[in-house]
């Protein structure tokens, strides 16, 4: 039963290097004092960090701002520049090559005690040194953990590449000492809650193009804006992707080189943390004294990370037949604007291609499939049956296209066992059956104790949201196939188009793509031996029942939450509310029903869940959105809100006229 599937060896694939097997074997301060000459941008210019600054301060863009400020306000332009030099001050990074020394030595120290493995594709790091060369670079990394940035810059300095400019969250500038350290390492700090304040966008829009412009570094962001608590990948945002194309528009530069980069990890390092925000609990502040606190992690295994560069993206390339770009010099360079409607439509495009190439190229390590499967049953498992599951799924997930690091030679008990030891916090073999841990807690309410075990679930849940991008497609057409009472393609085409839309906020899709995202979920379940299309009638075989009823249970959870969502706006007499409250009652709501038995998943006590559940309301207006000075008011319609959850669960058929156009 071990031997049932000889997997491709991922090295072979692939071709990752551990950059840590020479660190273990060598001098950590040889390695962080040695030469370190970077090949840089051919069309660089001479400029320093203070240099860039001025640049800033100075540029007709910012000054037309202030002027046009001056005129609504009545402010002087003098005192406006002030506070735009008081921003840009706050803002700037400071990147100086020492620190980035003793960085590079003291991430050596942690990454060794805590990693088996960092596994970086080289190829990757080939075609990274030629664009760095040739135009401006934009790293566009998944955001996962706090590490990640650290990780990518201490990557860059092993292979001898320049060293990045790195879009940080203002709160890390309030850890002493620490927000300079990273300063002096590259970041520049962009504060959470931007709004309207019209002078902070145009300092940091200008700051952005100015270090594209003059090509000082590559410039290194996460597309999806913050670090996604659920582990899967999230709707990006455009703000900055915008900036950072904004040059190549206005033809200030020939070519932007855009690099998709994938960061998977075995065990991710914050993984409680996350479980317990979903749960309510306050994130912690940003501190030294707390980064202090977790040093307790260095005594801890986190097994392996691979770190995967893509190919770079050339936007000329993109842009081409899709971006007029004559239109950009009809105004001058150095006048602010807003993006048409067809470049808003671009950028976002080309956003959602990220995201997606990201995901593609995520390695999956065994313990994904493991919380899958375990995700299935809570109440345990089998050691043996779990073994054979784990096959099973390895196989499948390869046949969808999967990147998979299953050791090469090594016997399936020893993978699966091995896995299990690492995320003992998560599930241990009590006696043969695979359960999961329950850390020991003072006496609880029935309540408490539904959120003591919540816990739990969450964090496995976490592992299996980032093999979710493998299963979306053809889980989706499984989910259309049971729920329609029809096997015509036309009709199962119909529901998975209704899915895509209720779940836009759970699944990343490229805008426009349905039909081919459908096409690719036929394509692999007809690959792994599931369906057969004939005739656009779509048949499942007799292998099939069993695939299909997998990636069902996968989507259970999710249907399950939005139906208890639209339960609790039915139920409980709700006509208007605010977000916040709407959480924790929605939260409770659910609870109550767990405790009850008439709900298993405990995924919808996740406030992002939730939060996404109220969004997908709000796209077929079963919720009414309004803001005021204050705060985010919602008004229920529950009539709409019923009518969509009939649909949901194929109590009620899709409007007839709705979902088409295969």
């Amino acid at each position: 039963m071990e031997n049932l599937i000889r997997y491709k060896e991922l090295s072979q694939r692939d071709d990752f290097e551990d950059i840590l097997e020479n660190r273990r074997n060598s001098s950590d301060i040889r390695y962080a004092l040695r030469s370190f000459t970077p090949v840089l941008y051919k069309g660089v210019m001479p400029c320093s960090a203070g240099m860039l600054k001025t640049a800033v301060l100075q540029s007709q863009c910012l000054h037309f701002v202030i002027q046009q400020m001056s005129a609504e306000t009545g402010e002087s332009p003098a005192i406006i520049q002030e506070e735009a030099a008081v921003i840009l001050e706050e803002m700037a990074q400071n990147l100086q090559l020492g620190f980035i020394r003793f960085l590079a030595y003291s991430l050596s120290k942690v990454f060794k005690r805590v990693f088996r493995r960092v596994r970086v594709n080289e190829e990757g790091i080939q075609r990274l040194q030629q664009a760095i060369q040739e135009y401006p670079v934009v790293l566009l990394p998944n955001h996962k953990s706090y590490i990640d940035f650290l990780v990518l810059s201490y990557i860059l300095f092993t292979y001898d590449l320049p060293l990045p400019v790195i879009a940080a969250g203002i709160p890390l500038l309030g850890m002493k000492f620490f927000g300079e350290i990273l300063r002096r390492s590259g970041a520049f700090y962009i504060r959470r809650s931007i709004g309207g304040d019209k002078l902070y966008w145009a300092v940091l829009s200008e700051y952005v193009k100015t270090i594209i412009r003059k090509g000082f570094a590559p410039v290194l962001f996460f597309v999806e804006g913050m670090r996604s608590r659920t582990v899967k990948s999230m709707r990006p945002k455009l703000g900055l992707m915008d900036m950072v194309m904004d040059p190549f528009f206005k033809g200030e530069v020939y070519d932007v080189s855009l690099v998709p980069i994938s960061i998977s990890y075995e065990r991710v390092l914050e993984e409680s943390l996350l479980a317990y925000e979903l749960l309510g609990t306050p994130k912690p502040r940003e501190s030294t004294s707390g980064l202090l606190k977790a040093r307790k992690v260095l005594s801890e295994d986190f097994g392996t990370m691979h770190v995967y560069f893509g190919h770079p993206l050339s936007l000329r390339h993109l842009s081409k037949g899709r971006i007029n770009r004559c239109h950009f010099n009809l105004l001058p360079r150095d006048l602010p604007r807003m993006p048409s409607e067809d470049t808003q439509v671009f950028v976002n495009e080309t956003a959602h291609r990220i995201v997606h190439l990201q995901e593609e190229k995520q390695v999956l390590s065994p313990w994904f499939l493991i919380a899958t499967i375990l995700m299935q049953n809570l109440r345990g498992i089998e050691f043996s049956l779990l073994i054979e599951k784990t096959v099973w799924l390895g196989n499948l997930v390869q046949t969808f296209g999967a990147v998979l690091d299953w050791p090469d030679c090594v016997p399936a008990s020893e993978i699966v066992s091995s896995s299990i030891t690492l995320h003992k916090n998560i599930v241990h073999n009590m006696g043969g059956q695979i359960v999961l841990t329950e850390e020991p807690q003072r006496e609880a309410s029935p309540e408490e104790g539904v959120f003591q075990h919540a816990v739990t679930v969450l964090m496995c849940a976490s592992y299996r949201n980032q093999a979710l991008h493998v299963f979306v497609r053809p889980m989706l057409i499984a989910v259309a196939l049971h729920t329609v009472a029809s096997s015509r393609k036309e009709e199962v085409f119909r529901f998975f188009r209704f899915l895509q839309v209720v779940f836009a906020n759970e699944f990343i899709f490229i805008p426009g793509r349905t039909v081919q995202d459908f096409e690719e979920g036929c394509h692999s379940l007809i690959k792994c031996g599931a369906i057969q299309v004939i005739n656009q009638d779509i048949t499942v075989t007799k292998n099939g029942h069993k695939i299909l009823s997998f990636l069902e249970a996968i989507m259970e959870p999710f249907i399950q939450g939005y139906q208890v969502v639209c339960r609790y706006l039915i139920e409980e007499n709700v006509e208007d509310f605010i977000e916040n409250r709407y959480v924790s009652a929605v939260r409770g709501f659910a609870a109550q029903r767990i405790l009850s038995g008439s709900l298993e998943s405990y995924e919808v006590l996740s406030s992002d869940m939730q939060r996404n559940a109220l969004a997908g309301l709000i796209m077929f207006n079963a919720v009414k959105k309004s803001k005021t000075t204050e705060q985010t008011n919602f008004k229920v319609n529950k009539a709409a809100v019923k009518k969509l959850e009939d649909m949901l669960v194929g109590r009620l058929p899709l409007p007839k006229d709705s979902f088409s156009r295969l």
